[in-house]
């Protein structure tokens, strides 16, 4: 099995961290289904090009959070995971993308007045009432 990750050797985080947050989202966003077969440790670390311990630390990880659970001689499967963990991690990732744009609106000098008013904008952009401008 092919699993979408891609990592990146130039970015400040570790690689583990780079594949095991891709990997949670794969699972938690439904892309990965309740009982999918991953790639071994091996497979997966040369589809990759790095190292088996690295997988080794994700595959466990993600193990001890409930995500995977390994059957031994048979392999690394997607764990069953409840809709409450599904719909904390959507929200996570948008927090972590609001985080992101306040702090690019920090480094150009937004006000908190600024940055509210093109949040607002935006959100009337994608989401608009009776008579208002749609895309």
């Amino acid at each position: 099995m092919w699993i979408p990750i891609q990592i990146d050797e130039n970015r400040p985080e570790p690689l583990y961290h780079q594949i095991e947050s891709q990997l949670r989202g794969l699972i938690l966003n439904g892309q990965l289904e309740e009982g999918a077969l991953l790639p071994s440790i091996r497979e997966l670390a040369a589809s990759l090009k790095c190292s088996v311990i690295t997988v080794r630390r994700v595959y466990q990880d993600l193990e001890s959070e409930g995500l995977l659970r390994t059957r031994q001689g048979t392999g690394t499967f997607v764990a069953k995971v409840d809709e409450q963990a599904k719909a904390g991690h959507r929200l996570d990732r948008v927090i972590e993308a609001f985080e992101r744009a306040v702090e690019a609106g920090l480094q150009h000098r937004c006000s908190q007045e600024e940055l509210e008013a093109i949040f607002r904008d935006i959100v009337r952009k994608h989401y608009p009432q009776e008579g208002g401008e749609s895309e």
